[in-house]
């Protein structure tokens, strides 16, 4: 039997970066800023711990500090980091990693051997939340549920939801392992060929997705700011922080994050001792309790009960993948075949300003989106099948909108064609911002049906010729319900207008991203997860 349960009214603290209420998301994995979690100004040193994680233990730097060792966190996303350690980039700029599951990183060939010591800190299920009123209407507040009926009132339209990018959170994608488990019957790991089996009724399910993003903390300030959607797919622990939220736990079992703190091979005898001092501290009693009260994080060591708030139904774990290529294609499915498909509006800045290094970072940053990088994050955030790709440059005026329809199937073609464009750019005359953002926004009242539609805009400066930014909120409040929905994340580039720009992301409810220290390619991808 599930237990499903109203969330408590607390507000945790998010798994991963959090955007103020001005929607600030700055780019950590284009730049792998490194975030102390010691002492300020922590350098490296042979008493400094170096880890490389996921964003989403960020919210346990307050407690780090207090561990008596001083460890120095830098982020970057999960695959990009998969990769880093299996290729050993990671050996000898880090002693340790920290994500909140290994499994996709245990799929790759010769990870396993760049792994030694491994620790489970602390766990969170992958589940649904649904507003307790929408809960109720269903009939899901008492009782089991099962995956099978939570696709069955998706494909009905009887709810919506929104979910982390499977491809670029960990949250997404153990929440499509998860579906894709149950809903298959397979009863062990999936196969390819089940992966291929199951993708219909994963469609079904995913008709009901309204809302993507990138992280989970992002997701969740979202649906808290706007609303818009019945409920979300993510950690346990995100959902019980928030208010007014029923926490469904289906019958057929979840997939849960064990965050896992893992010692690399390439590790000193020094770092060794360092990472079991700190490990030895964060499975203490003290230290548990306090990880499951302030992130809702469920204990991992026997000694600590579990709150209430996590309920007494036992949980069942659903298989994992145990072959990359079934991991690997479940992403690809979901991407290609079962997610609604992106509608994206690239509004780019080719003033004069752009001359040089920053028009030819331009070109690479858009030709990297049709499968130029290899890597799995270059893979999974290329434009994808069924995608409506529009590229909008502007200088001292908007330019003409370029249309790109990705196919079905065989969309080599059509990426050749943008990948074409990119590489013509030229960069000259002024910098009319407005007038190439009034542009996407025209643009997106036509055409768009069943497809997410955002907008990403790219510029190294201010405002020059054209509308204001005044113009444009003036402009933006007159649009339909519909157009006001698109979203713009904003790539700072060169010398943008930080808080104009902050004000456009604002407006749009959508995100900042920095590239101005970073790449303006890493940047490009990172956004696909909010596409």
């Amino acid at each position: 039997m599930s237990a499903v349960r109203p969330a408590g009214g607390r507000r945790g603290v998010r798994l991963a970066v959090r955007p103020a209420v001005a929607a600030l998301l700055l780019l950590a994995s284009a730049a792998l800023a490194a975030c102390s979690s010691g002492a300020s100004g922590t350098e490296d040193g042979p008493d400094v711990l170096r880890v490389l994680a996921g964003s989403e233990v960020k919210d346990l730097e307050p407690m780090l500090r207090r561990s008596g060792v001083k460890v120095k966190i830098s982020y970057t996303g999960t695959l990009d980091g998969a990769e880093q350690v299996a290729n050993g980039g990671a050996d000898g700029s880090y002693d340790a990693i920290w994500f909140s599951s290994n499994r996709y990183l245990s799929l790759i060939d010769g990870a396993p051997a760049r792994l030694s010591t491994e620790t489970q800190i602390m766990a969170s299920p992958v589940l649904l939340g649904l507003k307790t009123a929408k809960a109720r209407e269903l009939g899901w507040e008492s009782g089991a549920v099962s995956w099978e009926q939570i696709a069955t009132a998706a494909r009905e339209g009887r709810f919506t939801f929104g979910m982390t990018s499977p491809a670029s959170s960990n949250s997404g994608f153990s929440a499509l392992v998860g579906v894709a488990a149950a809903l298959s019957d397979a009863g062990e790991a999936l196969s390819v060929q089940q992966v291929s089996e199951v993708t219909p009724k994963l469609k079904e399910f995913f008709s009901a997705q309204r809302l993507t993003a990138g992280s989970s903390g992002w997701l969740a300030d979202a649906y808290t700011r706007e609303g818009g959607v019945d409920g979300l797919v993510n950690y346990e622990s995100v959902l019980l922080g928030l208010k007014d939220l029923t926490v469904v736990y289906p019958s057929d079992g979840v997939v849960t994050a064990d965050y896992p703190l893992t010692l690399l091979a390439s590790a000193t005898p020094g770092k060794k001792d360092l990472y079991g001092r700190l490990t030895s501290w964060l499975r203490t009693p003290a230290a548990q309790k306090e990880i499951m009260t302030t992130t809702h994080r469920r204990p991992i060591v026997p000694e600590v009960r579990p709150g209430p708030e996590f309920g007494s139904a036992p949980l069942l774990e659903l298989p994992f993948p145990n072959r990359r290529a079934a991991a690997d294609g479940l992403i690809t499915a979901y991407l290609d075949e079962v997610r609604v498909p992106a509608r994206t509006l690239f509004v780019l800045d080719t003033s004069g300003s752009m001359q040089g290094e920053r028009i030819d970072a331009l070109r690479r940053a858009l030709v990297t989106l049709t499968g130029a990088d290899t890597s799995a994050s270059g893979v999974f955030s290329r434009f994808r099948n069924r995608e409506n790709v529009i590229l909008i440059p502007f200088n001292g005026s908007a330019g003409r909108p370029k249309p790109f329809v990705l196919p079905e199937r065989n969309p080599e073609p059509v990426l050749t064609q943008i990948r074409s464009y990119a590489e013509r750019l030229q960069a000259s005359g002024g910098t009319a911002i407005y007038d190439g953002l009034r542009a996407a926004y025209e643009q997106a009242a036509t055409g768009g049906d069943g497809h997410y539609t955002s907008v990403v805009l790219m510029t190294d400066g201010e405002n020059t010729d054209g509308s204001s930014y005044e113009d444009f909120e003036a402009f933006h409040r007159t649009l339909p319900e519909a157009q006001r929905k698109v979203r713009t994340f904003v790539v700072l580039f060169g010398e943008s207008d930080v808080d104009e720009m902050k004000k456009i992301a604002t407006l749009t409810r959508g995100a900042v991203f920095d590239a101005r220290t970073g790449s303006l390619a890493a940047a490009f991808k990172e956004i696909r997860g909010y596409q």
